[in-house]
């Protein structure tokens, strides 16, 4: 994603996440849980008849080396029911490469997300064919990411503009599926 604005201006702005983290995150919830790290309510999901409303902790590092971290924290006094979530996020903040200048103060933030997911699943599904639980729990999981992911880039990219005062870059309306996002076919 692009950010029409400096280094130093973008980092600043990640650096500030007590305001545009729960902002950018809604409608998922978001509690503060120490100075750097929040509880994550990411919604409610069904898969086959088994409901769960996953709580992440999420702990947002300070920028580091134009390098900005996001990682899995233990939320306190709270033991998640029936699954663990590993969750390490990376941005990394650079200059577009000199074919890509469109002016002269823009930051490209490249995501690597490496998320893992372990689920204990009740006894009642073991009566359930393997390949299905499986099938449908990737599903989930995939939508889950999927739509998390594309909302909250989105919303971090109109939020700094926005609380910036800047126009968002060309690339932002260049972007498929921002085009389509939310439409049923």
């Amino acid at each position: 994603m692009d950010m029409a604005a400096d280094l130093e201006t973008v980092g600043n702005y990640l650096n500030s996440h007590r305001q545009w983290f729960p902002r950018c995150a809604a409608p998922m919830r978001v509690e503060p849980i120490s100075d750097h790290g929040y509880a994550l309510v990411v919604g409610h999901f069904s898969v086959l008849g088994y409901e769960v409303e996953p709580r992440v902790g999420l702990y947002l590092s300070p920028l580091d080396h134009q390098v900005y971290r996001i990682d899995t924290v233990p939320i306190p006094d709270y033991v998640p029911p029936g699954y663990d979530v590993d969750f390490k996020a990376l941005l990394n903040l650079s200059k577009p490469s000199a074919g890509r200048l469109s002016c002269l103060s823009l930051t490209q933030v490249d995501w690597e997300l490496m998320l893992t997911v372990k689920i204990h699943k009740p006894r009642f599904l073991n009566a359930l064919p393997h390949h299905l639980i499986k099938a449908s729990g990737d599903r989930l999981l995939n939508q889950v990411v999927r739509q998390v992911s594309k909302r909250l880039t989105r919303k971090v990219q109109e939020d700094f503009h926005s609380s910036s005062g800047l126009p968002l870059p060309q690339s932002y309306h260049r972007h498929y599926f921002w085009a389509n996002w939310g439409k049923r076919p």
